[in-house]
């Protein structure tokens, strides 16, 4: 059984290297033209698989949107969906790289770790990482964020201002994790709280996520009011007192603020 287990993995991996080759020579454009595309034989000699392999994968980017085809029978190019994680992935570079004076500005205003985070699909990603300026200090270094939208500051400041159908898809397929006894775990009081969020402008969360630790975090969003991300401030709860909170709070609103200013004139270029 580990035997098969081990196979099973191993081809696994080899028709995940086998698709990303035949990206990578649609990528290239083996010498043809952007809408000529690439014909099937063409790809499976440079990638050195038979036509039958190459075409079993072909099939299985066209359904999922990463290859596309000219006519049926016809030669192959790069799909939209290549194109729209380009996309998404030099607009996250931008939006970090428009941002870092802003937070470096908060980072020394607070002394605390600061944090730009957006969400991938349905998971939450942390762009920056600035760390705290105290001694003592959390390190979220090696800290896994990706399932954790309901259970922090970060992903909750996001969720708020989501659309009531986006955050049940997130939820749906993310669940509800339990990461320690403070953890929201009921779908209804998530919402509850994320009405909350909207009315004061800013979410906060005393060891839900990890314990010990406190998290204050605001919306990022143009001034069109699309979401772009969050920017949050996390610190040890020793240090969160009900003022500290307060300061916080009001310098990540304003911070938030000045980049939602920033970002759209860098955008409207």
């Amino acid at each position: 059984m580990k035997s098969q287990k081990l196979n099973n993995e191993t081809r696994g991996i080899q028709s995940v290297e086998r698709a990303l080759k035949i990206i990578e020579v649609l990528s290239k454009g083996n010498g043809s033209s952007a809408f000529e595309g690439i014909s099937l034989g063409s790809i499976a000699k440079d990638t050195k698989l038979n036509i039958s392999t190459c075409h079993h994968i072909i099939r299985t980017l066209l359904e999922k949107g990463y290859v596309s085809q000219n006519s049926p029978g016809g030669a192959y190019f790069l799909g939209g969906k290549v194109q729209e994680l380009s996309s998404s992935r030099a607009i996250q570079f931008s939006l970090a790289e428009t941002s870092m004076p802003e937070l470096r500005k908060l980072n020394s205003l607070t002394g605390e770790n600061v944090h730009l985070a957006v969400m991938q699909g349905n998971e939450l990603s942390i762009l920056t990482n600035l760390r705290s300026l105290h001694i003592i200090q959390v390190d979220l270094g090696s800290v896994n964020f990706s399932n954790s939208a309901h259970a922090t500051a970060i992903g909750k400041s996001i969720l708020a201002w989501l659309p009531d159908n986006e955050v049940k898809k997130i939820i749906k397929e993310k669940g509800l994790t339990k990461f320690t006894k403070k953890t929201i775990t009921d779908f209804g009081s998530l919402t509850q709280h994320l009405r909350l969020v909207r009315r004061f402008g800013y979410s906060v969360d005393h060891g839900e996520f990890l314990e010990g630790v406190t998290s204050i975090g605001t919306v990022l969003r143009d001034q069109s009011g699309k979401v772009l991300g969050s920017v949050t401030c996390t610190l040890p709860i020793s240090r969160a007192t009900k003022k500290t909170t307060e300061f916080i709070s009001n310098s990540l609103i304003k911070c938030a603020l000045e980049l939602s200013t920033r970002i759209s004139g860098v955008y409207n270029r």
